[in-house]
């Protein structure tokens, strides 16, 4: 699944400034940055496939900070330009940053917001969320990156709406995606919002993808609890819920075991996780479900009982509504891709059934999913004081309210 702004198409009709061409993409390396998130924008944008109906981009990679560029494996690289580069760039890339607890150099953050000012899309895959986090980009915006670290960019950033489930986010002039594979999903839909739904489905044959992935990363998410939750009191009652899921609590109970209201207990959550509590609570027992439909024989109404959900119906409808698929569908579909050997047969010996289709579901409106948050970001006055402030927070307060920028709700 993926969220696609109302407001892009005026976000996409910002004037660019002069010296800036929309067909050129800049893509901003950083040394230690991973080389497979790095070569996906190399590979879209900078390789000439005009003879299969792909209009062409002209690409300028771009070093983030003083070279050679580490990456994976050892591998250096050098690139061709420097920061000054980016101000030729109707896009700018950042592919992956280095790590989440370390802050990007302030150059860099100077240049995406000087070309965000200038009207060009800034696009940030994976973890190079958290770089245009820190250039005040996100803030106030709804954005996504790899699910395990969405917890942390969203207690880092609190005023950046993030969505664990999307592969990707395009919120107009600033857009966002999930880990590794979904950065090719956004950078499909940035040629298909540029060129139509014929190029970019020419480009998905050209890379052997699909044109367009249904679902989100729902599918992908695990029971391990934030990195930065171990040490916090409020472990011990996630850590609890997870060892119980087959039980029948909702989030009062969790609240009471935490010795805090409702509401206090729902700030809390969300700071240390990045996610209401009850939708957390959902996700972990259809996460729970899809594990039980994968190893176990049990029917679905079972199923339901065991994953603490009060009725099959809730199952259903959760289940779907987070995967796009039934469970008697899922289980259809992931035993007949099983390998021959590994695979149960059915209690009538007829085999698995095909997979059927997986329909995808209407997303969620985005605003039933802001967090209070956004509040905090207000318009910047001539009396506050820059003493002290970073420049993310100074860009942040003092930029105008762009087109396709979200408000608070």
């Amino acid at each position: 699944m993926s969220h696609d702004s109302t407001a892009a198409p005026e976000a996409a009709a910002r004037k660019l400034s002069g010296r800036r061409r929309k067909e050129i993409v800049a893509v901003l390396l950083f040394s230690g940055g991973p080389i497979f998130e790095s070569s996906i924008p190399l590979s879209v944008f900078g390789i000439d496939r005009q003879d299969a109906g792909v209009p062409r981009y002209r690409l300028l990679v771009c070093a983030g900070e003083e070279g050679p560029l580490r990456t994976t494996g050892g591998l250096e690289l050098t690139a061709p330009n420097g920061l000054e580069a980016i101000s030729r760039a109707g896009t700018v890339v950042v592919p992956a940053w280095r790590s989440i607890t370390s802050p990007p150099p302030e150059e860099a953050l100077d240049a995406l917001r000087r070309a965000h000012e200038e009207g060009a899309r800034i696009v940030g895959l994976c973890t190079g969320a958290f770089v245009l986090a820190a250039a005040g980009l996100l803030d106030g915006r709804p954005a996504t990156t790899h699910w395990m670290y969405a917890p942390t960019l969203a207690k880092r950033y609190p005023s950046v709406h993030v969505d664990p489930r999307e592969l990707f986010v395009d919120d107009g002039d600033v857009l966002t995606s999930a880990g590794t594979a979904a950065g090719i999903d956004l950078c499909l839909h940035i040629v298909r919002t540029d060129h139509g739904n014929e190029a970019a489905g020419a480009l998905a044959r050209r890379l052997v993808v699909p044109p367009r992935r249904s679902g989100g990363q729902e599918r992908y998410l695990d029971r391990s609890l934030p990195e930065e939750i171990g040490a916090d009191p409020l472990a011990e009652v996630v850590a609890w819920a997870l060892e119980h899921l087959h039980e029948q609590f909702d989030v009062e109970t969790l609240a009471a075991r935490a010795y805090m209201s409702r509401r206090t207990f729902d700030r809390r959550f969300r700071s240390l996780t990045g996610s209401a509590p009850l939708q957390w609570l959902i996700t972990q027992r259809v996460l729970q479900a899809q594990r039980l439909l994968e190893t176990s024989d049990y029917s679905v109404d079972e199923v339901a009982g065991r994953c603490g959900f009060r009725s099959p119906v809730a199952l259903r409808g959760h289940f779907r509504r987070q995967l796009g698929s039934s469970p008697a569908a899922y289980r259809a579909a992931y035993r007949a891709r099983r390998p021959q050997g590994e695979k149960q047969s059915d209690s009538d010996g007829s085999g698995a059934p095909p997979p059927l289709p997986v329909q995808q579901e209407a997303p969620v409106p985005l605003q039933t999913r802001r967090t209070a948050a956004a509040h905090a970001v207000g318009p910047a006055t001539s009396s506050l004081s820059t003493e002290g402030r970073t420049g993310a927070e100074m860009y942040a307060a003092g930029r105008a309210s762009l087109p396709g920028q979200r408000s608070a709700p």
